[in-house]
């Protein structure tokens, strides 16, 4: 899995919407995509894409993504921490929302990540993230198609 031309999804998470706009803009730029899910998340299946299933324990599609890739591959999670890791290795990351995470921004969006857990810790209600559109689909779709249609000449 080390070629460049590779996207590696985040699926325990990925919205369906999310799945076909990945699969049709990965195959217009021939990138080969890989969806990475737990055992107990893997639902849905498509026949364009390789799916790699792990077991459940906690982080272990983490871990698997920041084992295989590579400078280069893009990877589309909504998870901060994994994307940072990956971030520094050179890897694109985005979210499903479109947000291309970068590394100069990692340390304040993991201080934010992790004031609102100790505050989830400490009882209080922290707001979660709204609910998923169509706009969300359209955002994410510009960015992914910029993010691969740059990646590689």
């Amino acid at each position: 899995m080390k070629n460049t031309r590779n996207v590696l999804v985040d699926a325990d998470a990925c919205p369906n919407q999310i799945k076909k706009a990945i699969l049709e803009i990965s195959k217009t730029n021939e990138y080969k995509v890989f969806f990475i899910a737990s055992y107990s998340h893997a639902t849905d299946r498509y026949e364009e894409i390789e799916w790699i299933l792990v077991d459940s324990e906690p982080e272990a599609v983490d871990l698997y993504i920041v084992n295989h890739t590579s400078a280069g591959n893009v990877v589309i999670t909504q998870d901060h921490a994994l994307a940072s890791l990956l971030v520094s290795k050179g890897v694109y990351a985005i979210s499903p929302r479109g947000k291309q995470y970068l590394e100069d921004e990692m340390p304040s969006m993991l201080q934010s990540r992790h004031f609102a857990k100790m505050q989830r810790k400490a009882g209080k209600r922290t707001k979660g993230p709204s609910r998923f559109t169509e706009d969300d689909v359209k955002s994410f779709s510009k960015e992914f198609e910029r993010i691969l249609s740059q990646s590689v000449e």
